[in-house]
């Protein structure tokens, strides 16, 4: 058996070696469309577009989805405010790849998505879509649900029981029937993990009801007629927005492995995005009008501020909040103060690249009630693994991080008294240095970790 991350090291590291115009992409490679999972945005997908980029694949070919309402409702066939249902998403979708087959002039293009973007990739392609589709690259998907029980016994459990997550629901059973589970003309890949995917597990413990079974195990993700590949240790998310799940998905997509898996650095960044909301705790990718956006310049030592603010801008009723030129060294810090929302400031370690679809999103939550600060630590594109990653905030291991399958993303901590000092944000490798705000004044710092 061929060990596939071995082989892909070797490879990846191969072909580094070689000048990049060699092993640049094709000429006219097949335009992708990145779909992101649920309550996600285009954003999710940042590192592996930069990727992409840095293997010579065209900026104009790679395209990322931002669903309006991209939290799923609990039950499918039921209306619920500011979620949407796999019809939804359907509709979306469709007309996204109508627009991007129009800009490129492509006949079909390639969709790679993460988690729940999977069912909307897979409802598009039985719906019609197949013709327009060359590959589709699945991560994490519960293409058999993230449970599998009648809808009665699931109703009864206090959950919605034509969940699209529900492997006996409607939705999943009318894309699982049949000898084959993926669609005739579209070459289809996923991507799972070998038991650290909190949403393929035997037991309910990470739904809330650790004693019940759930009928789905880490196999979950694998599709009849696909290639099916595991990645070991991989969390949820990282089954799809990893370094080894990219070189998978290039490898499936181009026909060679990538060139490298590190990203290539650009002298002059230019980032841009809009300010998106939320509403009732519940995020959605609307844009916000009347936002103030602020870009700091900061040291990387201290967090602190260096110099003038970079942007200054109020959003108007697209919600951009730039452009801002920087370049691939420098660390930023944004702060968006929002309409019925928390000042946020954000904390970042350098862009190595451009982005056109950096959405800042205010923290949901106002400040907890009598605290001196709160400073949050945010993985976007991963979760954190108690007795796997080093996680570390200010000078502490996270606390709040429990054992077992990767499955919180997010670590808080909460200064009792406000204290304006250095504030060192670590997970494994990437380090960020912020600031503490006052909790007072309604204001929360947040690290957001790249990778």
């Amino acid at each position: 058996m061929i060990d596939r991350r071995a082989f892909l090291t070797s490879a990846a590291a191969f072909a580094a070696a070689l000048p990049l115009s060699s092993a640049r992409a094709d000429d006219n490679p097949v335009p992708i469309v990145f779909v992101h999972g649920d309550g996600g945005l285009a954003a999710t997908w940042q590192t592996t577009i930069w990727r992409f980029e840095s293997n010579g694949y065209p900026r104009d070919r790679l395209f990322a989805i931002s669903f309006t309402n991209p939290r799923a409702r609990d039950d499918n066939d039921i209306p619920q405010p500011n979620r949407s249902s796999t019809g939804d998403e359907l509709k979306e979708l469709s007309a996204f790849v109508d627009d991007v087959r129009a800009k490129t002039g492509a006949e079909k293009v390639a969709l790679v998505a993460e988690s729940r973007g999977g069912n909307a990739v897979r409802n598009y392609i039985a719906h019609g879509g197949a013709a327009h589709v060359s590959h589709a690259v699945l991560g994490g998907t519960p293409n058999h649900g993230v449970f599998a029980l009648p809808p009665f016994i699931v109703r009864a459990l206090g959950g919605g029981g034509e969940s699209e997550f529900n492997g006996w629901g409607r939705f999943l059973l009318g894309l699982n029937g049949g000898a084959s589970e993926t669609t005739p003309g579209v070459r289809f890949l996923t991507l799972r993990s070998d038991g650290n995917d909190l949403y393929a597990q035997p037991y309910g413990t990470y739904l809330g009801h650790p004693q019940i079974p759930t009928f789905v195990n880490a196999d979950g993700p694998a599709l009849k007629g696909a290639t099916n590949i595991v990645l070991d240790h991989a969390d949820h998310r990282e089954t799809i927005l990893s370094p080894l799940a990219f070189a998978e998905t290039y490898a499936f997509i181009v026909g060679r492995a990538p060139a490298r898996v590190a990203i290539l650095p650009e002298g002059e960044v230019t980032l841009n995005g809009r300010v998106t909301g939320v509403v009732d705790r519940t995020a959605t990718n609307l844009p916000v009008e009347d936002a103030t956006v602020q870009v700091y310049a900061t040291d990387p030592e201290t967090g602190a501020r260096r110099g003038e603010a970079l942007v200054s801008r109020k959003t108007g009723a697209e919600g951009m909040w730039g452009p801002l030129k920087t370049d691939s060294a420098t660390t930023l810090e944004f702060v968006v103060a929002a309409p019925g929302a928390p000042v946020t400031h954000t904390y970042r370690s350098p862009f190595p690249r451009s982005s056109s679809a950096l959405d800042l999103r205010p923290e949901e939550a106002p400040p907890d009630a009598g605290a001196g600060a709160i400073i949050i630590m945010k993985r976007a594109r991963g979760y954190f693994g108690a007795m796997r990653d080093v996680i570390i905030l200010d000078g502490r291991r996270a606390a709040d991080v429990p054992p077992g399958a990767p499955s919180v993303w997010k670590t808080k901590l909460v200064m009792p008294v406000f204290e304006d000092r250095p504030i060192v944000a670590e997970f494994n490798e990437e380090r960020i240095v912020l600031r503490p705000w006052p909790a007072k004044d309604n204001a929360v710092a947040i690290a957001e970790l790249t990778y």
